[in-house]
């Protein structure tokens, strides 16, 4: 938990993440990834100088029409003393009983992204953190190129102009294996993802195409996450004094 911590303020701190005083949401899914985010947040958030505030949000896509138990979650916020709002809806149905997407992720994404974005601005949260590491960079990065042709990623920081909220990704330092680690000496609630296409995704092929490389390749991951910095790509190159807060 201390090395997360640590990676975690690195992050928060080199890129600017933290506005003082700002009230930030969590997009918690109930995964092992976002519920660690939770539990760095709320650290940081009890000794950090920016004095921040914490909201919890999940969105349930409610897969099968039938509502996920976040009863787990719950528990946590409290001991953690964040607020939880649950939004119900209709995106498990949509997705894959009404459209019956072939691949269903990218539309999956997009909308569940434009819902948290309008839950967080409904809470009075104007920064909205989510639970990317650094395997889901290095995966990011190897799909655009070998899929779009095209050197990018996602961003550590992203103001969203027309919605005036700032995503913040503060886990980019942390490795999956080490969060996974931690999640289950920390007793996490995890839930089990109920989504159909858990597992098959080009995501989760790349990921495991980035396991296998770097067993010849030692640290490729590492190696992926500073050659975005010192390319700057897509924003993640290191600014002097922290990127600039919107």
């Amino acid at each position: 938990m201390k090395k997360l911590l640590s990676k975690t303020r690195a992050a928060a701190d080199k890129y600017g993440m933290l506005g003082q005083n700002e009230a930030i949401a969590v997009g918690v899914s109930g995964g092992k990834d976002s519920l660690m985010l939770l539990r760095l947040m709320a650290a940081l958030r009890d000794f950090h100088p920016s004095r921040f505030s914490l909201t919890a949000l999940c969105l349930d896509p409610c897969f099968g029409g039938v509502p996920s138990d976040y009863g787990g979650v719950e528990t946590l916020c409290a001991k953690l003393n964040v607020p939880l709002v649950i939004k119900r809806s209709r995106l498990g149905e949509i997705i894959f009983e009404e459209r019956k997407e072939a691949a269903p992720c990218s539309l999956c994404a997009r909308m569940r992204r434009g819902i948290l974005h309008n839950m967080a601005l409904e809470v009075g949260c104007t920064r909205l953190a989510l639970g990317h590491h650094m395997d889901d960079a290095a995966a990011t990065f190897w799909m655009n190129l070998t899929t779009g042709s095209r050197l990018s990623c996602f961003s550590p920081v992203t103001y969203l102009d027309r919605k005036g909220i700032t995503l913040i990704r503060p886990m980019i330092f942390c490795r999956e294996s080490e969060i996974a680690a931690a999640a289950e000496r920390l007793c996490l609630p995890v839930m089990k993802s109920r989504c159909p296409a858990d597992g098959c995704t080009e995501r989760a092929e790349s990921q495991a195409l980035l396991r296998q490389l770097e067993r010849k390749y030692p640290d490729l991951t590492g190696r992926i996450i500073t050659a975005l910095q010192q390319g700057n790509v897509s924003g993640w190159g290191l600014p002097e004094s922290g990127a600039r807060n919107k």
